[in-house]
């Protein structure tokens, strides 16, 4: 019991010491006792280029602005153009054959509930600078180096 309250007390000093800093900065750029306006929102890519992936079973990005789409219990816009009876008018990609499967792994007619939310794992992109500095190495490069010869 003594080691956790002078446990923290150390702590609650430390903090303290932490809070009266006010050189302390965030990705905001201020202090963290400053209010600030957010940064506008960049546009979406609207390029419908497709991006390469990093990883095995990395879901792919969206390449086209989503804004207002309805994916809801009642609509999924991205199946106006995703769906398996609509990908030879539309030339999109049809939804992946995983999403078909159900949690018991029976192959099914329609997209599974599971998978039927699309933003759950699918992500416009915007062009814009990095808030922080990234180490991530892909796989290719890290099995293969740099030419990514795994293809």
């Amino acid at each position: 019991m003594r080691r956790v309250l002078i446990a923290g007390l150390v702590l609650g000093a430390a903090l303290s010491a932490a809070l009266a800093d006010d050189n302390i900065a965030t990705l905001r750029g201020g202090a963290i006792d400053v209010e600030t306006s957010p940064p506008p929102l960049s546009d979406p890519s609207n390029n419908d280029l497709r991006r390469g992936r990093n990883y095995p079973e990395q879901p792919p990005t969206i390449p086209h602005k989503i804004r207002d789409y309805q994916v809801d219990l009642n609509a999924n816009k991205c199946l106006d153009c995703h769906s398996r009876a609509k990908t030879e008018q539309s030339q999109a990609p049809m939804v992946s054959v995983t999403h078909f499967v159900d949690r018991e792994g029976q192959v099914r007619a329609f997209i599974s509930p599971r998978r039927y939310f699309c933003n759950q794992c699918h992500v416009p992109q915007t062009e814009v600078r990095p808030l922080t500095g990234n180490t991530f190495v892909d796989v290719d490069t890290l099995v293969f180096g740099l030419g990514g010869q795994g293809n």
